[in-house]
């Protein structure tokens, strides 16, 4: 995979792309990372990025000659061939104003030749960047933030622990939270003691068995795969209703899971009738 980053600030990207998973997957030849900076690709005397936005309005917004003109130097298909999915790149605006980014989304990317990231800043970037140019507009997260850096930091880093090869053991990457039927290429499937179906991850726990006083759950320690597996189901399913009830009306549930959550939810009205 080839992954372009268009931004005022390169040296910023010193750091995050030189560790761990990032450099490990550039180290092995699965990814080639590739800042660009946008000040190249003004043409006056001041290297203009932004101004002001017709209309009026606080801050300044990006101008849209300098991406345009960096992207077409790129070599890129036409913004309908990557829309209708005739080749497999996608430019992304970085945006508070985009959908939000998740691990399927992460997954998705991750199927592609080439990503191009657009890191937006200030107030925004002229419109016509988002309707003729990028072909995906993500957001990180319900904030807003002074640039696209660091979200283009965090996506690069969720996309490329997703290539083939990234990660050790590439299973373990369909058993984390959030991870439910979503397409990775080249990796198999978890063991059934262990996928998360689109449910936080459940407990995890190393040794010593007993540390402190504080032990590790004698399921886990049983050798009996079933009880594993029902131990691990129900501790995600309790930490997916404290943490992220919203997940549960998507995720596949069985009878069993259904039967749990309701007593969870019977212990709760209880507890809290005689609080």
């Amino acid at each position: 995979m080839k992954a372009d980053i268009v931004t005022i600030f390169p040296d910023f990207f010193r750091g995050p792309l030189d560790y761990g998973i990032t450099r490990r997957a550039q180290e092995m030849g699965l990814a080639k990372i590739e800042v660009h900076d946008l000040r190249e690709f003004t043409h006056d005397r001041h290297r203009t990025v932004d101004d002001r936005p017709f209309g009026g309005g606080e801050g300044m917004v990006l101008k849209p000659e300098p991406l345009f003109g960096c992207l077409e130097t790129m070599g890129l298909a036409a913004r309908e061939d990557r829309i209708a999915g005739r080749v497999k790149q996608s430019v992304v605006l970085l945006s508070a104003q985009g959908r939000r980014f998740t691990q399927r989304v992460a997954a998705e990317l991750a199927l592609l030749d080439r990503v191009i990231f657009l890191c937006g800043r200030y107030e925004g970037v002229d419109e016509r960047v988002t309707d003729f140019l990028a072909d995906r507009e993500l957001s990180i997260g319900d904030y807003v933030l002074s640039g696209g850096e660091i979200a283009a930091a965090v996506i690069v880093e969720a996309v490329m622990r997703l290539l083939p090869g990234a990660v050790g053991n590439e299973a373990s990457t369909q058993q984390e939270s959030f991870t439910a039927d979503v397409p990775v290429k080249g990796a198999g499937g978890a063991d059934s003691t262990c996928g998360s179906n689109g449910l936080l991850d459940y407990p995890h726990y190393t040794r010593p068995a007993d540390f402190r006083g504080m032990v590790v759950p004698e399921a886990l320690m049983s050798g009996n795969h079933e009880q594993i597996r029902r131990w691990r189901r129900q501790r995600a399913l309790e930490k997916t209703l404290r943490n992220r009830p919203d997940l549960l009306e998507g995720a596949e549930l069985s009878e069993e899971d259904r039967d749990f959550l309701a007593s969870i939810s019977t212990i709760r009205k209880r507890s809290g009738e005689t609080a």
